[in-house]
């Protein structure tokens, strides 16, 4: 069994492969000069900044994070707390009930 391709697509295949593997002749190197993938000592320092920077933000946010709570819903409330509303309800209204003091008597005055 040979490996031969259709007549129809031989030409493009070859034609794109000559054109993919040719290398730049003219001096060219599309950016890539003598220097290219090179790191100098001030890039490498940055990087490392970086690096520490995000550290102390992952620090912090698991601290912060710790101090959130599991559910933002109200807790329900015990049944002590249930029994003392009403009464606090109650109390709030003969309070209001109370007479004050006598106007009268500071107008006579």
């Amino acid at each position: 069994m040979s490996l031969t391709l259709p007549a129809g697509v031989a030409l493009p295949v070859t034609a794109s492969a000559l054109v993919l593997t040719q290398q730049p002749g003219n001096g060219d190197n599309g950016g890539q000069g003598e220097d290219f993938g090179k790191s100098s000592p001030v890039g490498f320092l940055v990087l490392i900044l970086f690096l520490i920077a995000v550290a102390f933000l992952v620090r912090s946010m698991t601290k912060h994070l710790k101090r959130v709570p599991a559910s933002f819903d109200d807790p329900p409330a015990s049944a002590e707390e249930q029994a003392a509303e009403p009464e606090a309800k109650t109390e709030a209204p003969k309070a209001a009930e109370k007479p004050a003091k006598d106007s009268s008597a500071t107008k006579a005055d």
